[in-house]
């Protein structure tokens, strides 16, 4: 008996942040949206807490002993009171690490919730959702993996059912950026969190056309920490048929929207070249 589910890709379609506060967190309000792309998890009955990594990118958390998978079931184990779940989890890794695309994160709450499924734990969404917090801010929407608004630092969560599926190409240049250097250099000349609103009109196009009067705050402190982001924001914007190009989280991650599935598609297999990830999707 095991269990399997997809750990998606989380995307920021849009990040405003602002200022540090004093408790040293920034205040930020994000749409997100999530990828039918990302890493795989299998949960299956063992004698003790065990963690083994594969995949493309699995040797790069070889060996960690605070991966965020184990961090998130020893909370759950705390929060059920029966100690270290007793699983094995596999975690194949086919997201790119400081990707911004929320993969550790993404993990850990696909994991909590096949462990909390699989053992029969008698813990509802919103304990499950208050476990993930173990991993960070996002770990309660990365455990939904739906739609939803963000706001506060990343932790108050309004679902938002009007978005349309939207066809995407993620591109990544084969590059980390790091999260704190990226908001270090944001400090510098801070923005607001704050909107004019959502959209009016819920089409795909009607979106992808709010979408381009929003931004990402933190693409031009990470354009400057990691100036190599811009090769492959260039190569997403000079797609013919890409309606919007923008970096998703803190990068390195970027990734085009598109009208249809085959305009994607196209746009990926012209985008692929050695050292860079690329794939189309479905964003919802």
């Amino acid at each position: 008996m095991s269990r399997q589910g997809l750990a998606p890709a989380k995307i920021n379609l849009m990040l405003h942040v602002g200022p540090v506060a004093a408790d040293g967190y920034h205040p930020l309000t994000s749409l997100v949206a999530f990828a039918n792309v990302g890493d795989r998890i299998t949960v299956e009955p063992a004698e003790r807490l065990s963690l083994s990594v594969n995949g493309p990118f699995g040797g790069a958390l070889a060996g960690e002993r605070d991966n965020l998978v184990l961090r998130g079931l020893r909370a759950l184990g705390e929060a059920a009171e029966i100690g270290e779940p007793p699983v094995a989890i596999t975690l194949d890794k086919q997201l790119p690490i400081a990707a911004g695309l929320g993969g550790g994160s993404s993990d850990a709450g696909t994991a909590i919730l096949l462990t909390a499924h699989l053992l029969g734990l008698d813990i509802d969404q919103a304990g499950l959702e208050a476990v993930a917090q173990v991993v960070g801010a996002d770990g309660p929407m990365c455990l939904r993996a739906r739609p939803a608004w963000a706001t506060g630092i990343g932790n108050i969560l309004k679902d938002e059912p009007r978005l349309p599926p939207l066809h995407a190409v993620l591109l990544n240049p084969g590059l980390a950026s790091p999260t704190g250097a990226v908001y270090r250099d944001y400090d510098r000349a801070p923005q607001s969190a704050d909107y004019a609103g959502p959209p009016q009109d819920w089409t795909p196009l009607g979106v992808i056309e709010w979408l381009r009067g929003q931004r990402n705050d933190l693409e031009p402190p990470a354009l400057r920490v990691t100036p190599g982001i811009q090769a492959a924001l260039d190569a997403m914007a000079t797609q013919p048929d890409c309606l919007l190009t923008r970096m998703s989280g803190s990068g390195a991650t970027v990734f085009g929207l598109f009208a249809d599935q085959a305009t994607a598609q196209a746009a990926a297999q012209r985008l692929a070249r050695p050292g860079w990830w690329v794939r189309a999707c479905i964003l919802h």
